[in-house]
């Protein structure tokens, strides 16, 4: 691809791509019950696979931000790409011991996502300063697609070639389908801009200087950012991690139709990400997390007291419109507050609030659920922390300037 004349719209559909693979990890409830089932696993030791996957991603997501810096976002995704696959591919091989394989897919298969995850992010937003909500919604929407595709495809191999397989060949398409767009992963000029735009009055002023990771650290909004993103994150991945034995259980449904469901809500996480990042450029980022927080409020409230699979579907669906809506528009409103230059890095440790929320929902939802014997109590605790949440962005403001401006002319 030519620098001098970039087409970024090629760089853009790369990104995609690679988070479309990436995004298989949100297939986990569909695994749940056959590992269980096929290794003699509990329950929480099969989710704890997957939480262990999301705070490891948190984590080299931040690493990953800083390595890029030095070594360019290609090397980073092509090294994320292998160590997803193979982590996948390992767990396959672990014979159903617990230690290899949550070693195998929640350590070294949380770094390759990571590493993969952010590089897109932070790429794309360099590309795009006159879309930054859009693209980064853009960018993380086929994370949240991932498992519409990898759902029904995963339930029909494990039933044909059983579970240690079924990961096998998905590492090998994992890796394939990360590492081979993340050639196309190059960053922009200096100075990049589209031909003909100039920054908006808004852009120019909300912050104004470029923060390094250790500025942006000494500010305030840096934590309430964090907060916003791991509050929001924590309600949608409880859901993500228990929807199909959930569905299953309060709905009657057979685990194929809870199957379908997962890939439906897979669809509002993709879509999600897009339609609320695409908004936050007009309306702003706050009113976005405001609306989104009062809206999940809502929607859990009415989930706990569901018992037909179609009203369960519709308010899963709103919840993961709103998750992945967080997603989406985190990026740009990092980048609002503290510049491009670092937002790999800067937004890379942000991510340490998925990985918490990671830890800590899939937990507590299941955790209640087996201390009550049912999911209400679960749903309903929930409902009160989105509702407490929405202070949250009625609060953040943009950061005073207190260092020198570093915007580029």
């Amino acid at each position: 691809m030519n620098q001098n004349n970039p087409n970024r719209w090629l760089v853009a559909a790369a990104g995609v791509l690679m988070q479309i693979a990436l995004g298989a990890v949100y297939a986990w409830s569909v695994f749940r019950n056959p590992l269980t089932q096929s290794y003699g696993w509990t329950v929480p030791q099969a989710t704890r696979i997957f939480e262990l996957a999301i705070f490891t991603l948190g984590l080299s997501a931040f690493a990953g931000g800083l390595w890029m810096k030095h070594a360019g976002p290609r090397r980073v995704a092509v090294v994320g790409g292998l160590c997803y696959g193979l982590g996948t591919v390992l767990a396959g091989y672990s014979g159903g011991d617990l230690l290899r394989f949550t070693l195998s897919y929640g350590v070294l298969g949380g770094i390759g996502l990571g590493l993969g995850y952010i590089v897109p992010v932070a790429t794309l937003i360099k590309w795009f300063p006159d879309k930054r909500g859009l693209v980064t919604g853009l960018a993380v929407a086929g994370f949240g697609a991932g498992a519409v595709i990898t759902a029904p495809v995963a339930q029909r191999l494990m039933a044909s070639i059983g579970v240690s397989h079924t990961f096998t060949l998905l590492g090998v398409i994992y890796f394939i389908l990360v590492s081979g767009p993340a050639l196309f992963m190059q960053l922009p000029p200096e100075d990049y801009r589209p031909a003909g735009w100039q920054p908006p009055p808004e852009q120019l002023h909300n912050s104004g200087a470029h923060y390094s990771p250790i500025e942006a650290l000494k500010t305030w909004q840096w934590y309430v950012l964090w907060a916003i993103l791991f509050l929001n994150t924590l309600a949608g991945i409880s859901v993500i991690s228990q929807i199909s034995p959930l569905a299953q259980e309060v709905t009657r449904v057979s685990a194929t139709v809870a199957a379908g469901l997962v890939g439906t809500i897979a669809i509002a996480n993709g879509s999600g990400r897009l339609l609320w990042s695409w908004l936050s450029d007009y309306v702003g980022r706050p009113r976005v997390f405001l609306a989104m927080f009062l809206l999940q409020a809502v929607a859990f409230l009415l989930l706990s007291r569901v018992q037909n699979f179609g009203p369960l579907a519709v308010l899963s669906f709103i919840v993961l419109l709103c998750y992945g809506g967080g997603f989406g528009t985190m990026p740009a409103f990092a980048a609002d507050y503290f510049g491009t230059r670092d937002v790999g890095s800067i937004y890379g440790l942000m991510l340490t609030a998925w990985g918490a929320a990671g830890l800590l929902g899939p937990t507590l939802i299941a955790y209640v659920r087996e201390s009550t014997g049912h999911y209400t109590a679960a749903l309903d605790l929930i409902a009160g922390i989105m509702l407490l949440s929405a202070v949250l962005p009625v609060l953040i403001r943009p950061p005073a300037e207190t260092k020198p401006r570093s915007v580029r002319p």
